[in-house]
């Protein structure tokens, strides 16, 4: 097991967030597992769970400065349509799929979405 076991992000508009998430967390291979009436879980294979939920405490979601969440990509391919599928789903660019100078090997591409929270999709170089 790793040393997560689930990671939440806000928002504001939940069924937006569903289909945000459904298409870029797609492009890598990933599936809605479960919904909630304040929340959606998204994952693969019983492992590491990634929810979108309203705040519980019924004030607005608001975006931590600095955080970013990082999804498993299988290629560069998937980096490339995570980015551009999040960009048709209303997303931001955060920058651009490519390699990364400081991790030889790798590609990442990083955008917000609709909320304003910062993801990104690394994988290898193939």
């Amino acid at each position: 097991m790793g040393i997560l076991t689930h990671a939440t992000l806000g928002t504001n508009d939940l069924e937006r967030a569903r289909r945000f998430y459904d298409g870029v967390l797609g492009a890598l291979g990933y599936s809605r597992t479960h919904d909630m009436p304040h929340a959606s879980v998204w994952g693969k294979d019983g492992s590491f769970e990634f929810f979108a939920t309203t705040p519980r405490d019924g004030n607005t979601a608001t975006v931590g400065n600095g955080v970013t969440l990082g999804f498993v990509a299988p290629s560069a391919a998937a980096v490339a349509a995570f980015h551009a599928k999040a960009l048709e789903l209303g997303g931001r660019c955060e920058g651009p799929p490519g390699p990364r100078d400081y991790a030889p090997g790798r590609h990442a591409a990083y955008v917000r979405d609709a909320d304003g929270n910062k993801i990104c999709a690394y994988g290898p170089d193939q």
